[in-house]
Order: C-alpha cells, then sequence, then structure tokens
C-alpha cells in the first residue's frame, strides 16, 4: 500500500517542482527584460550631427474622420524611408496633399529621427529619440509582459493544480506560451495616443482571463463567473483604448456584466448532488433555437445600421469601408454573445456552439485588425469549446434533473 502511494505522489510532485522552478525562471526572465527596456528606453539621446533635408510624398490612404479633439496619424514615405507624425484634427486639416520636404536627423549612435519641420528643438529630438527607442524595444516589453502573464498562469496551474487534469494544465499553458511568442512577433502599433506595449500588455490580459473563464465553463464551476467580471472589465478598456466594437462595448456593459452576477447565483442554485463543484446542465429544444436565431438576424441588422451611423474617431482603422465592415461583424457577434449569455444563464449545452460562432465572428475581425496575438485566443476557444461540448454532452446522457425548471 505503501508503495502504491509512493508512485502516485512522485510524479505529482515532480510536476509540482517543474511548476515552481518555471515560475521563479519566468519572473527573473520578465524583471530581467524589464530592467533592459527600461535603461534603452531612458539612455541619453546624445548630439545629432547629421542632417538632411529629404522629400517625401504624404500616404492619402491614411484617412481620420474626427474631430477637433481628435489625435491623427499621417505617413509619409519615400523609396528609402517612411515614417509616421501626429498631429491635431485641425493641423491635420490644413495639410498638404502632395510632397513635403523632411528632415532626417541621426544620432551619434545610428538612430534616424524624421521630422517634418526644421528647426527642431532639443526636447523634440529628446522626446523622439525615447518613443524610437520605447519602438525597437518593443519585443522585449512585450515578452516582459508577456512572461509575466505566463507566470501568472503557472501560479494558477500550481496552486489550484488538483483542480485540473492533465490535459487541462497543458492545453492551458499551451495556449499561454504561443501567446508569449505570438506577443513578441507581432507587435502592436500605438492608436490614440496609447503606446503598442500598453495596447499588446492588454491583449495578453485579456487572453489569460478569457482561457479560463471558458476552462472553468467547461468543468461547469460557477466559479467562471467570478473570472468573467474581470474579462468584462478587461474587454470594456480595450474597446475604449481603440475606440472600436461599440456594439461589444455597450452589451458587455448593459448584459454581460449583470449576467455574470445572476448566472452566479443561478449556477449555485443548481449543484450536482454527487458533486457538489459541479453545475447541472441540460440542453436546448428546438423551437427555442429558431426564436434564437431570428433575434441574432434582427440585432446584427438593427444595431449595425445605427452604430454605423455615427461618427465616431478613431485612429484604429483607416479606410471607411472595412470599418463600416467591422461594425457589422461586430453586431452580429454581440447578438450571438448576447445568445450565449442566456444559454449559459439557463445551463443549456447549445452556449457552446454559440461560441463556436461568436469565435468564428471575433477571429474575422481579429485577422482583418491585425490583432494576431488574439487569434491565440480563438485558437484557445476552438479547442476548449469542442472539449467542454463533449464533457457537458457526457454529463446531460448519464444525469437527468429530479425537477426541471426553467431557469
Amino acid at each position: 500500500m505503501f508503495n502504491y502511494m509512493q508512485k502516485n505522489i512522485e510524479p505529482n510532485k515532480k510536476v509540482r517542482i517543474i511548476e515552481l522552478v518555471s515560475l521563479i525562471l519566468l519572473l527573473i526572465a520578465s524583471l530581467f527584460a524589464y530592467l533592459c527596456g527600461i535603461s534603452a528606453v531612458n539612455r541619453e539621446a546624445g548630439s545629432f550631427p547629421n542632417v538632411t533635408a529629404i522629400t517625401v510624398k504624404r500616404n492619402l490612404d491614411m484617412e481620420c474622420d474626427g474631430e477637433e479633439s481628435s489625435v491623427c496619424e499621417v505617413a509619409y514615405y519615400n523609396d528609402e524611408v517612411t515614417f509616421t507624425v501626429t498631429y491635431s484634427y485641425e493641423e491635420y486639416l490644413n495639410l498638404n496633399e502632395g510632397e513635403i520636404t523632411a528632415y532626417e536627423y541621426i544620432s551619434e549612435d545610428g538612430h534616424k529621427l524624421y521630422f517634418d519641420h526644421e528647426g527642431v528643438s532639443s526636447v523634440e529630438l529628446a522626446h523622439a529619440y525615447e518613443e524610437a527607442m520605447a519602438d525597437e524595444m518593443m519585443p522585449v516589453f512585450n515578452f516582459a509582459n508577456a512572461a509575466i502573464i505566463l507566470a501568472l498562469s503557472v501560479l494558477i496551474m500550481l496552486i489550484f493544480g488538483k483542480q485540473f487534469t492533465t490535459y487541462e494544465k497543458s492545453w492551458f499553458l499551451s495556449i499561454m506560451v504561443l501567446a508569449t511568442i505570438f506577443a513578441v512577433i507581432f507587435p502592436e502599433e500605438s492608436a490614440n495616443g496609447v503606446n503598442g506595449i500598453i495596447i499588446m500588455w492588454l491583449y495578453l490580459l485579456d487572453t489569460f482571463l478569457n482561457i479560463l473563464c471558458e476552462l472553468l465553463i467547461s468543468k461547469q464551476s460557477r466559479y467562471n463567473f467570478l473570472v468573467s467580471v474581470l474579462v468584462e472589465i478587461t474587454e470594456i478598456i480595450i474597446s475604449l483604448v481603440l475606440m472600436y466594437r461599440f456594439a461589444t462595448l455597450a452589451t458587455t456593459l448593459l448584459f454581460w456584466l449583470p449576467i455574470d452576477i445572476i448566472s452566479y447565483i443561478n449556477w449555485s442554485k443548481h449543484k450536482d448532488e454527487a458533486e457538489d463543484e459541479l453545475t447541472v446542465v441540460r440542453r436546448l429544444k428546438g423551437w427555442q433555437e429558431v426564436l434564437v436565431i431570428a433575434g441574432i438576424i434582427v440585432w446584427t441588422a438593427v444595431v449595425g445600421y445605427f452604430i454605423s451611423g455615427l461618427d465616431i474617431a478613431t485612429d484604429f482603422y483607416h479606410n471607411q469601408t472595412v470599418e463600416t465592415a467591422i461594425i457589422y461583424i461586430d453586431a452580429c457577434a454581440s447578438a450571438v454573445g448576447i445568445a450565449n449569455g442566456l444559454f449559459i444563464f439557463f445551463r443549456f449545452r447549445e452556449q457552446w456552439i454559440a461560441w463556436y460562432i461568436c469565435s468564428a465572428l471575433e477571429a474575422i475581425i481579429n485577422i482583418i485588425s491585425g490583432q494576431y496575438v488574439l487569434l491565440i485566443l480563438k485558437l484557445g476557444y476552438f479547442t476548449n469549446t469542442t472539449y467542454g461540448y463533449i464533457k457537458w454532452s457526457k454529463y446531460i446522457k448519464t444525469h437527468k434533473e429530479a425537477k426541471p425548471s426553467i431557469f
């Protein structure tokens, strides 16, 4: 008996040691990356002995449909260089649409800075140099942020290891490792005056919270709703920072946050008699599915039409047609999301089908928007949705509620 227990304890002990060592190494790597990045950004700009006048053209494909308080980015280019200048909306309206003379400043360490005017002050040079170094060190900062989120993922698995199977741990950590890799390979550009490093950090946090929430739903755990509240807050911040996906933003504020709270209460009332951590789940009827589909179509048309008529300023998109397409796809995704939220509240298995559709729509938005790191989140959705659907289906086949209820 003792030998049997020892054989089972040893593998678990080894896994925990590996997780602990990984956690420490990730924290050290993150700290080192932060120190390297901060040191580079705060480096003295030095002198700029070489100044050259160059002729560049304005990229007229970059439009700015905003108001006087908006920040507009305009790209200039020639055969050798491309750079971006930020203007206020008032300045943007007065810009020359043809060629302009720009000025290339080369620092002692070889960094090139570009300005659309001459007589650049030392303060402007120092600020531009700092921004150039921040852009250069962006992969380093993204790795530092990703390592912190990955360390948090390992910590969750370390503390609550007994609650997850080997497959669940492997899936969770694999998604986060992929997100870390993509964060370094595909850094985010700044948008609406917010640095791309901060935007990437929000993406990584969103990925971490979403896949943890998804995993808990597949395990029929009511605690998924506590994590989901953090998901909603993160996604609200992302929508406000990027000034996009306002259908989803409204749905999150008015629907998802309240439904998370009342769903937690409802799920707590339907615990499995044999396993307290599980919630009793069931499946939808045919006529209910027809009503849901009709509601999604109507919502998409009405909300998409309304939001597309609003004049909302953002420099995240530079093409009106693309922006309008995103609005309608987002409206559909928000409609499916509402159906999904109701399915989850009522504990219906069909919420996994809604996850499939919503994930596909959001993946289209991410590809069009160049949000490649969020595609890892969608990969997590698709794989865990399959896992969750199978688990819930097996449970429904072997369990029946003693007293069926609409809730």
